[in-house]
């Protein structure tokens, strides 16, 4: 594929248009499926490996990050954390493109990040056919276990969504949001300050 071809390939990608494997085949080099594989494998206590690889793999790592073992990732390349993140086990980046976390942001158990789906018509799923586009997470969002945020969503600033939730469409800042699809169930306010104290 000549470097016509592939800007071409690239630009379909950047405008949410249908791409299939075979045409994306060049971007194979930026997965890191060995460096996500050795992570998961490190142990606990090897917080040096353990960040060593996480800075290898990903797009870029904010401090006092804590990804806690198995993740997955489509590339890894494309996932951008910044400081103070915890991500729980069985975090699922489809990171076929950016996947932008801001800071404070936390993660339970299971939850999916999937920047990437496919045409509805069987016609069109032929060679892998799908579409991407980016997420974004803002800071100090919580999200709930089993959630799921697809593509092109943005949630914004200090939102809550719900355990199992299906995110569709962004979800503005300091809300809960909750349900599939996912809803908007009322504001974050000063009450929840006061809420769950000894």
């Amino acid at each position: 594929m000549t470097g016509g071809e592939q800007e071409a390939v690239r630009e379909r990608i950047r405008r949410g248009l249908v791409y299939t494997e075979s045409e994306a085949a060049f971007l194979a080099p930026r997965r890191r499926p060995d460096l996500v594989f050795e992570y998961n494998r490190t142990p606990p206590g090897d917080e040096r490996r353990k960040r060593e690889l996480l800075e290898a793999a990903l797009g870029s790592v904010g401090e006092r990050c804590v990804l806690l073992a198995p993740f997955h990732a489509a590339f890894a390349s494309n996932v951008h954390i910044g400081d103070d993140f915890f991500g729980n086990v069985n975090l699922t980046f489809v990171d076929d493109v950016d996947i932008r976390i801001g800071d404070g942001v936390m993660i339970a158990p299971g939850v999916t990040l999937t920047t990437t789906g496919h045409p509805v018509h069987p016609a069109r799923r032929v060679d892998f056919a799908r579409f991407s586009e980016p997420i974004v997470i803002e800071d100090k969002v919580w999200i709930g276990s089993n959630a799921v945020v697809l593509p092109g969503v943005r949630i914004g600033y200090g939102s809550v969504i719900g355990a199992g939730s299906v995110v569709s469409r962004d979800i503005p800042p300091m809300v809960v949001a909750v349900g599939a699809p996912c809803r908007v169930l009322r504001p974050v306010t000063d009450d929840d300050l006061t809420t769950r104290l000894p």
